[in-house]
């Protein structure tokens, strides 16, 4: 087991709201899951999930675009024994303070060279209304070495304290969304943190975050794992694409192991 974030780092995250661990992936495992990446583009999945909006994502019909595709780890083995890397689950449980995590959903990204795919100044909790933790984080893992020129995540730190709107993941219109921050009163100061393979970020489900188009030699390649305390659950009066898979008995269950399955610990079923 790798080396858990000490007191230093815990710091570090509640300040910034994010947090970019040691090497602590291996090899392997990441050489499997872009075999696993391969197969679920080639359609060659072990397992099959319900054929719905939230699970279709990219189509090879869409082009060379940014390709996002959720739900992933459920359908293909190297890239769940990914999600599932001890090591994952357990700096998430430490920075967020949670006794456990679960998987809330992923998401397979691979941004093309060139052109202006990017990913819009955004937050994720504005997208999870529906759950009543704000303690949720995601843990991005690239398949690479990342930087500012192949389109690594960039982070605004310490915005998970800000309380701000006009967001958007899917716009390209970065000069607006910069704009809007800064009509808000708000520190449109970038970081862009160098990564090793192996490294994995993790940031806090309010930090606001995007990414700029690739200018890089080949496809940035990785996986959003989306991660929440084993004390989340449904929050009346929002919804979220994962209330389509999980059962609802009569509410959306957000413990259901075959969609958001425990994480950490992992002696636990």
């Amino acid at each position: 087991m790798t080396e858990l974030p000490g007191p230093d780092d815990l710091a570090f995250y509640r300040e910034h709201g994010y947090w970019i661990s040691p090497v602590i992936v291996p090899p392997d495992v990441l050489d499997a899951a872009e075999r696993g990446m391969e197969r679920f583009y080639a359609g060659d999945h072990d397992h099959i999930l319900p054929d719905l909006p939230a699970t279709r994502g990219w189509q090879p019909s869409d082009g060379d675009v940014l390709r996002k595709n959720d739900y992933s780890s459920l359908r293909v083995d190297e890239l769940a024994a990914l999600v599932r890397h001890p090591a994952i689950g357990a700096t998430a449980a430490a920075l967020s303070g949670a006794d456990g995590i679960r998987l809330w959903h992923d998401q397979l990204l691979r941004k093309p060279v060139g052109g202006s795919a990017r990913v819009g100044w955004h937050t994720d909790r504005q997208y999870w209304q529906s759950c009543t933790s704000d303690d949720m984080l995601t843990a991005w893992v690239g398949f690479h070495d990342v930087d500012e020129v192949n389109g690594g995540v960039s982070f605004l730190p310490g915005s998970h304290r800000w309380d701000i709107t006009g967001l958007d993941f899917f716009s390209q219109d970065a000069d607006a969304l910069e704009a809007s921050i800064v009509a808000q009163g708000f520190d449109l100061t970038p970081v862009v943190p160098r990564m090793r393979r192996g490294q994995v970020s993790f940031h806090h489900c309010r930090t606001v975050h995007g990414s700029s188009a690739n200018r890089g030699t080949s496809p940035r390649r990785s996986l959003a794992i989306h991660l929440q305390p084993t004390t989340n659950r449904w929050r009346p009066g929002a919804s979220h694409p994962n209330d389509t898979l999980v059962p609802n008995n009569p509410t959306p269950d957000y413990t259901d192991p075959t969609i958001q399955p425990l994480l950490w610990p992992t002696d636990q079923r």
